[in-house]
């Protein structure tokens, strides 16, 4: 892979070191920095002309530094002649503004698309997008992998029993169903109706949870109150065990409140985002879950040409 070159912004390094030594190379030299007025400074010490660039960079909180940052990088790769420039975006900021819920918003999924795209990124690589449309905002193409099997594989690792996965609510349904067909178990649905951006009310549970342990996955965990209140009316149904899994651990708010409240088993959150000193030393239940060998065998496909898609055809 003579003709790779993968940067790291900074977002998330260590996870950039992670997928560089999965596929036995390094992350190309730069020089990132801020200017005194805050504005970034980028600089490559590698050669990219004619070359396939990969640039990892999430987008969390403070994700329009982060996104800025990837521009940059972006830009300055297509003015040193990279042939082809992908955006690894573990984790892609603004998915939740998707569309147009009511009047006078912006539809900031888009306009992230169209930035990308303008600054010149010829592909983008990402992980479990909250709408999987978002792909259709692009004239680019897409990858948007799965956390799934790497959350399979956590959860065949527990001896679990009798297994019911819960869908948080009805959105989310198909992503639980996906999971309840690879683990054998049944499936519920929680009615939710949300009171605002913050804050959601739960209703009532289809299906039965009653002495099961219940697996709750998410791609999301922003303030936690979904995952509160679900966990909660669950084990009010009589659930004998709950774990929960999500993809990006936004965590923001009184997440981590919540969360250590929460009558939560086992909680698995991978490592997209960088998870803070205060998230592990509170949450003594939680169990983080690397994708830096997913994002490191999908890289690998897309610079040899090989399907992405074939990782998860079992």
């Amino acid at each position: 892979m003579k003709d790779l070159r993968i940067f790291t912004g900074r977002s998330n390094p260590r996870l950039s070191e992670q997928i560089v030594n999965y596929l036995g190379t390094s992350l190309g030299g730069v020089q990132l920095e801020n200017f005194p007025d805050g504005e970034i400074s980028l600089k490559l010490f590698e050669d990219v002309r004619g070359r396939d660039a990969f640039v990892v960079q999430s987008t969390q909180r403070p994700c329009n530094d982060h996104l800025m940052e990837l521009l940059i990088y972006i830009d300055c790769m297509k003015r040193a002649s990279a042939q082809r420039i992908t955006a690894v975006m573990p984790y892609f900021a603004y998915a939740r503004q998707d569309r147009k819920d009511e009047g006078r918003v912006p539809i900031t999924a888009k306009l992230v698309a169209n930035l990308l795209t303008v600054a010149g990124a010829s592909r983008v690589l990402t992980l479990d997008l909250h709408a999987a449309q978002i792909q259709g905002f692009f004239d680019i193409p897409v990858d948007n992998l799965s956390a799934e099997p790497v959350m399979t594989a956590f959860f065949e690792s527990l001896d679990v029993g009798p297994i019911t996965l819960v869908s948080p609510d009805i959105g989310n349904a198909k992503r639980a169903r996906v999971y309840a067909e690879r683990l054998g178990g049944e499936l519920a649905i929680i009615d939710k109706r949300r009171v605002s951006g913050s804050e959601a009310v739960t209703y009532n549970i289809i299906g039965d949870v009653r002495g099961r342990t219940v697996l709750m996955v998410d791609d999301i965990i922003a303030t936690a109150g979904t995952m509160m209140q679900a966990a909660r009316l669950v084990r009010e149904r009589g659930a004998e065990r709950i774990i929960v899994a999500a993809t990006h651990g936004v965590l923001a708010g009184p997440a981590i409140d919540r969360l250590a409240a929460a009558e939560i088993d086992h909680l698995a959150i991978t490592d997209t985002i960088p998870l803070s000193d205060e998230a592990r030393r509170r949450l003594p239940n939680l169990t983080v879950l690397s994708v830096s060998e997913l994002l490191g065998e999908a890289i690998r496909r897309i610079h040899r040409n090989e399907s992405v898609s074939s990782l998860f055809i079992k």
